[in-house]
């Protein structure tokens, strides 16, 4: 990624937890000078001020970016600490879930170029995926600036209105602690068949992770990738005719899941 813009007028992180941890790793591992950083945040970690950023101290007058990773229950009290530069060619980059691009706008002002993202919990590994909208303020060259910094922790996609960041949520943000009870329910149901706990996991693990690689690896569709395991009247056939019940099965369940995280997403958004 070109960070010689970011690296020449500085950037603005404000929180630096797990998802603003990550994020500040993959900068500095891409030659993005700690003098050029600036973070914010009431309990900075040991291995932040290991770093050598500045922390806690007085901010750019014009930073290339400013990005928000605080949780969005403490957004109210952390905005005004970078509200003055709002207005101008600072770009705001969000990865607060439920805050939506007018709310910023009311704060920092309405001219103020603001792209919102949706990074899932797999960025603390750099293997996340993160959708990104703009406002109208934004340029070709900021939402690509954008891009490239929210590349360090991942995959990135590209919304076409911001009515479908409610669906990501729903998606892939919330998506990661699906698979996860999956793992612990596909372990589970391996204990019931006699293996040993230990094994079970560690079977539903790899399984799990690799049929993940597979997926993202092969030409091929999910589907086809199913089709091609699947021996008739085999022993996958005879567990996929139980999960792909059209009322019982994955089908029915995870549209009802996703669409309930949706819900609540939109819920959020309007508190």
């Amino acid at each position: 990624m070109d960070m010689s813009r970011v690296a020449d007028q500085g950037l603005v992180l404000l929180g630096c937890g797990k998802m603003g941890s990550a994020m500040l790793a993959g900068w500095l591992e891409h030659g993005l000078p700690t003098a050029s950083v600036w973070v914010i945040d009431p309990k900075p970690s040991d291995w932040l001020k290991a770093q050598g950023v500045n922390i806690n101290t007085a901010l750019p007058e014009n930073p290339a970016v400013v990005l928000v990773a605080v949780k969005p229950q403490m957004m109210g009290e952390a905005l005004p600490a970078i509200q003055a530069l709002g207005g101008g060619r600072t770009l705001f980059i969000s990865v607060a879930a439920g805050t939506s691009i007018a709310t910023f706008e009311k704060i920092l002002g309405c001219n103020t170029p603001i792209v919102r993202a949706m990074p899932n919990t797999p960025a603390a590994i750099r293997q996340g995926i993160t959708a990104v909208i703009g406002n109208s303020h934004v340029s070709d060259a900021d939402l690509s600036m954008a891009e490239g910094l929210l590349a360090a922790i991942g995959e990135t996609v590209r919304l076409e209105d911001e009515v479908q960041m409610d669906a990501v949520t729903g998606l892939s943000g919330s998506g990661p602690a699906y698979v996860f009870h999956l793992i612990e329910t596909l372990a589970a149901a391996g204990e019931a068949q006699g293996l040993p706990h230990d094994l079970a996991m560690r079977l539903a693990k790899a399984t799990v992770a690799g049929a993940g690689a597979l997926a993202l690896a092969s030409d091929e569709d999910p589907s086809q990738l199913r089709v091609n395991v699947t021996s008739p009247n085999g022993t996958t056939q005879a567990a996929l005719e139980v999960l792909m019940h059209q009322q019982q099965g994955f089908p029915d369940l995870l549209h009802r899941a996703v669409k309930a995280a949706t819900d609540r997403s939109k819920e959020l958004s309007r508190e």
